[in-house]
């Protein structure tokens, strides 16, 4: 029985519900300049794996996982680093110490920690930095509508009061810290769903506290905590607050993005345009919810742009081990440039199309511009052996690849074709991926160990001479390696009462193995029951060249 049909008048109960919500306003700003602009340069990086990343977990990192992590981050070039909320849980200020106390930290890295506008727990966030050479101290509070309607039940100067009572208990413990180089940053949790102009009011309110400088900036924290609009709206709110503040040139403007409709990495693309400075994410985009920026897709998509991200994105695979086994989640195969599957083709038009520039030599070209591959996969530590895979999808470009690539044999197109009918039947009976192991046992079978009617059943290399059985007929031929392959079908057509005759050959060096050897085909014609003649192959493979293109002629004959 078919499932029932869903209207599409909008009476459905799925329709209906839809009116519970509205669209985000989006803010006016005609003149705004983000859309004409490029990401010419990196932007600082924050990596937020260790906090934003840990709390988003079912099983957040132990001690072990922790410094697996901070150490990965370390080496990927990362110079700012959050490494918890120490103030919340012993575990993170623990961490916290052991980075600090046993020399985790390299001299130009500063960590990073959070901390609500709460007296005690600022006192506990100043105790689990001492002794830092460089930190970064996050005070937020949010400011969004509905967090002040909700959560804090307080009208717009209750809620700006608390953020800058926050920033005084900040202000006053700076001496505890003397000898720490350590920046001040505000971050106003729910930024997206704040008016611009309270915002405005609350970040100038903050930098009169902390009388930043452009010898020494305050970063300004401007989350999309929860993604309510399109990234382009989110650009006009950063562009919008740029021109307002009056201290921009000693601010760091900063992004924090989470992916609830899936378009974080675009918001940060489209911030950056806007004026915005530093970006706050984590590898593979971990974090609440659906995630948040994920650095590694970012700041990729800079890279083959051809701007460098200052990090060092090279190993993906290494990445992906250590990320799995910190956060004990899983990489997605389709996750773009991380996913095993990312670069592995499929489709056959995709499959041709890329074995053709491979086949033009442009993988080596200045400029890389390689259809449905849009980065070299070296560049990220991976190669191209599984960049072209085979399943019931493929097509004859995607099975000769491979025969070639792993096998070192490459076939004529009229015998790629052929070959593909045949892996095809297969992967349609299987339904699933075709090895290249695999491939090549099917073209063995079809070509290669066919041995009936016809059997070339001795072969004397000492005396120069084979023998060819058919129908309990023998026939010895003396052979060489200048002797004419047209002359020996010849003779063997008339010697067996064989109506066929050669219309093409050819032969390929192939060094898979210590020995060389030579990958011969013959094509026959023969007569068909239209008026055409049918055209037959053969293949053959020795370190004879001549005896190459023997077995290939009785390959082909025991085809007909």
């Amino acid at each position: 029985m078919p499932p029932p049909t869903i209207p599409i008048d909008g009476t459905s109960p799925f329709a209906l519900a839809s009116q519970k919500y509205k669209p985000f306003s989006p803010i006016h700003l005609p003149d705004r300049t983000w859309p004409n602009t490029t990401i010419t340069q990196a932007p600082i990086w924050c990596s937020v794996d260790l906090r934003g990343g840990n709390q988003a977990l079912v099983e957040p990192m132990n001690g072990a996982r922790k410094l697996s992590m901070f150490n990965l981050l370390v080496k990927m070039g990362f110079k700012e680093i959050e490494v918890g909320f120490p103030a919340a849980s012993a575990t993170d200020f623990n961490f916290c110490r052991e980075l600090i106390e046993e020399g985790h930290i390299p001299d130009d890295v500063s960590i990073q920690v959070l901390v609500p506008a709460r007296k005690h727990l600022v006192d506990k966030t100043f105790k689990a930095l001492s002794g830092a050479k460089k930190a970064i101290i996050q005070l937020y509070c949010p400011l969004s509508t509905l967090h002040r309607q909700v959560v804090f039940k307080k009208d717009r100067d209750a809620v700006k009061a608390i953020a800058t009572d926050g920033a005084k208990m900040v202000a006053d413990r700076l001496n505890s810290l003397a000898q720490t180089d350590l920046q001040l940053e505000y971050g106003a949790e729910g930024f997206a769903g704040t008016e611009p102009d309270y915002a405005l009011e609350v970040f100038e309110a903050i930098t009169d506290i902390w009388q930043p400088t452009p010898d020494k900036k305050v970063i300004l924290n401007l989350p999309a905590t929860v993604e309510l609009a399109t990234p382009n709206i989110y650009a006009d709110q950063i562009e919008w607050l740029g021109r307002q503040l009056s201290r921009r040139e000693s601010l760091i403007l900063s992004l924090f993005v989470h992916n609830d409709r899936g378009t974080a990495v675009a918001a940060a693309e489209l911030g950056l345009l806007a004026g915005a400075d530093r970006i706050e994410g984590t590898l593979f985009g971990n974090g609440e919810r659906a995630g948040n920026i994920d650095i590694i897709t970012l700041g990729l998509n800079m890279y083959t742009q051809g701007v460098y991200p200052q990090l060092d994105l090279s190993d993906m695979s290494h990445f992906i081990d250590v990320a799995e086994y910190c956060n004990q989640l899983p990489v997605h195969q389709r996750h773009p440039y991380g996913g095993a599957l990312v670069t592995a083709a499929f489709a056959g038009s995709h499959q041709d199309a890329i074995r053709k520039a491979m086949d033009e030599g442009m993988t080596n070209s200045k400029h890389w511009q390689i259809p449905y591959l849009p980065f070299d996969p070296r560049d990220i530590g991976r190669n191209f052996t599984d960049v072209i895979r085979v399943n019931s999808q493929s097509g004859k470009g995607g099975i000769a690849y491979l025969l070639e690539t792993h096998h070192q044999i490459r076939l004529p197109k009229k015998v790629e074709i052929e070959l593909s009918n045949v892996v095809q039947k297969f992967a349609d009976t299987t339904g699933k991926e075709i090895s290249s192991d695999e491939i090549y046992n099917i073209f063995s079978k079809e070509y290669l160990e066919n041995d009936t009617p016809f059997s070339l059943s001795t072969l004397n290399k000492e005396n120069a001479e084979v023998a060819i059985c058919y129908e309990h007929m023998e026939h010895h031929f003396k052979v060489s390696e200048n002797m004419s392959i047209v002359t020996f079908i010849s003779e063997v057509g008339t010697i067996f009462g064989l109506d066929v005759k050669l219309t093409n050959y050819g032969q390929m060096t192939r060094s898979i193995t210590k020995e060389t050897s030579i990958v011969a085909y013959v094509e026959l014609l023969i007569p068909s029951s239209s008026d055409e003649e049918k055209s037959i192959f053969g293949i053959g493979i020795d370190t004879s060249a001549i005896i190459a293109l023997i077995k290939a002629t009785v390959s082909a004959l025991n085809r007909i």
